[in-house]
């Protein structure tokens, strides 16, 4: 796929974009619900190894390249990584996946009610090198916690400000300022964060486009106008700690949004499945997320 075909598949595609990017802090909890225990690596870089295996498996399941999979995120390992013969980036675009990459750093402590994102010097040589190896798009994770205007107009304001870093490269940035779904004044929190983000996109270029990551909304539907603005190419949503049904269900109340989920996909996924169930596991997941993104 080219640029602009892997741009018109993510912005009219019938589909989801699979969420495959735990990086470390995330992977020994990621290899536990696949169920390979601590006790099976001792490095760093077997436990990637593993890590690497199970999203082989997943990338190369009969089920992950029948149409429903529009995008998939992937941690830096994965994408310098290969499957089926092919760098991952390669093997997903012939799967007529388009490939993302995850490119924040972690995130900073907890300040004004929001978690920011870890300082980034070498994202443009990052996302040059992607661009090099075929990635269309990248995404970047910071936390909202509480409806505290100061810390999620921060948390809006750095993910613009990163998101023009990544266009200078010609990547398109997934921005996502995440709203803790636990938190109980999410309904105001997030009213909030809508209104920063339409300033943020006020703000834009003309002729520039982001993607946007967010939870799925308290309020059905209040994100509705960011899926028709201009200058989105398209909203997708996290699982955020929602079951695979949970997650589905919530996200079929807000039409034009798509799923990005991670466990919601992969949560019944295990290491010593057989093909056959494997395959089977996913196509169920894949089927039932697929239908609560084009409702």
């Amino acid at each position: 796929m080219t640029f602009d075909e892997m741009k018109a598949r993510v912005a009219t595609g019938q589909g989801f974009i699979a969420a495959l990017d735990q990086s470390g802090g995330s992977t020994p909890k990621a290899l536990k619900g696949y169920g390979v225990e601590d006790s099976a690596w001792t490095t760093e870089d077997e436990m990637f190894g593993l890590i690497h295996e199970m999203r082989q498996r997943i990338i190369e399941a009969p089920c992950f390249g029948n149409g429903k999979v529009i995008g998939a995120i992937l941690f830096e390992k994965t994408m310098d990584g290969e499957s089926g013969g092919k760098s991952v980036p390669a093997r997903l675009k012939e799967r007529g996946i388009v490939p993302f990459l995850k490119v924040d750093k972690g995130l900073e402590d907890e300040r004004d009610g929001a978690q920011l994102m870890k300082p980034n010097p070498g994202l443009e040589d990052m996302c040059r090198r992607a661009k090099d190896l075929g990635v269309f798009g990248t995404k970047m994770r910071s936390v909202v916690k509480s409806a505290n205007p100061v810390g999620i107009k921060e948390a809006v304001r750095q993910q613009f400000a990163e998101g023009a870093r990544i266009l200078s490269t010609g990547l398109v940035p997934m921005l996502e300022p995440e709203y803790d779904i636990t938190a109980t004044d999410r309904a105001e929190g997030e009213a909030i964060l809508l209104e920063a983000i339409e300033e943020g996109l006020d703000a834009l270029p003309d002729g520039q486009q982001v993607m946007l990551k967010l939870s799925i909304p308290k309020t059905a539907g209040l994100y509705s106008g960011l899926t028709n603005h201009p200058k989105v190419l398209r909203v997708v949503a996290l699982s955020g700690g929602y079951s695979t049904d949970e997650a589905c269900a919530e996200l079929a109340k807000n039409p034009g949004m798509i799923a990005s989920f991670s466990r919601g996909l992969l949560q019944d996924l295990r290491h010593n499945q057989s093909d056959e169930d494997f395959d089977g596991t996913l196509s169920t997941a894949i089927d039932q997320i697929h239908a609560a993104s084009v409702t």
